[in-house]
């Protein structure tokens, strides 16, 4: 089988090819924008790389990428600037016509990284029945573009899975995240770490769990549709931070509220992994 990931060098596709590397059986067609950067990847030599600027118009991008029979899409410029209308304005597009041509050119697996920011400003346990109400440029152009594909099913055979995340952590993301943020408080011997009240109610995997949690999704045919790839259980961040420091065998002084709660997240949510479990038991 070959499978092909987008996004191969960002933090989750990292960690998505060397999740699919312990697979057997499987040709991995990795790509991303910048090969000097995917040359620095421990994996670059156990795929087939093939570098590609996903808004540039192909003719057939299901022959340039050797014909894959399944493809990981996790491609998405701009993150984490939520805000940003970049992402309907630009995004939104290259996505959708990249998918469309890839599909129609003979592509039958199709498995797509959405977000929990399409639930917008709900509060509680979100399951995939929800009715979705994007309140941030990004939500909004990632819940259109699984809307779009949705119509492309309608006019062509493919299976298609809509994989949607909520919170992650992990090595080598953004240094701009929460714990991101700590390790480097941490690093630089200071006093206090800033941060929010930490009373949100949030749902967390690390990096490594969840890239193994998209690769036994993708893997499986019998649930599809939008599949929500979370712990299922809500951890307020005062508490993940404790935990954390905990693990690391650190301590440092909390600076509660010093950052105001993020106007675009609900205080409290988290996903309903039924679908998941049902995924992990039938699919160990």
């Amino acid at each position: 089988m070959k499978i092909l990931v987008t996004g191969a060098t960002g933090f989750i596709g990292n960690y998505v090819i060397h999740q699919l590397l312990k697979q057997s059986n499987i040709q991995i067609i990795a790509s991303s924008q910048n090969k000097t950067m995917a040359q620095t990847k421990n994996w670059f030599s156990k795929v087939t790389y093939i570098p590609a600027n996903l808004s540039e118009q192909k003719d057939n991008y299901f022959d340039y990428f050797n014909k894959p029979d399944l493809l990981i899409h996790i491609s998405w410029e701009g993150l984490p600037n939520y805000k940003d209308f970049f992402h309907f304005e630009k995004n939104l597009f290259s996505n959708y016509f990249f998918l469309k041509n890839i599909i129609q050119n003979g592509l039958k697996s199709v498995n797509i990284i959405g977000t929990c920011f399409e639930y917008g400003m709900q509060n509680g346990c979100l399951s995939e029945e929800l009715e979705t109400k994007p309140s941030t440029s990004y939500g909004l152009a990632k819940d259109t573009l699984r809307k779009f594909i949705e119509q492309l099913k309608q006019k062509y055979d493919f299976n298609y899975k809509w994989i949607r995340l909520f919170y992650l952590y992990g090595e080598g993301q953004n240094p701009n995240s929460l714990l991101a943020q700590l390790d480097k408080t941490l690093e630089n011997n200071e006093k206090k770490f800033n941060m929010s009240g930490g009373e949100q109610l949030r749902d967390y995997l690390p990096i490594e769990k969840l890239a193994e949690y998209i690769v036994k999704i993708v893997l499986q045919n019998k649930i599809t549709g939008i599949i929500n790839c979370c712990s299922g259980q809500p951890i307020s961040v005062r508490k993940l931070v404790d935990d954390y420091l905990k693990q690391k065998n650190k301590s440092i002084e909390l600076n509660l509220g010093y950052y105001p709660y993020p106007d675009y997240e609900p205080m409290a949510f988290w996903g309903n992994n039924a679908k998941l479990k049902k995924i992990l038991k039938e699919y160990p």
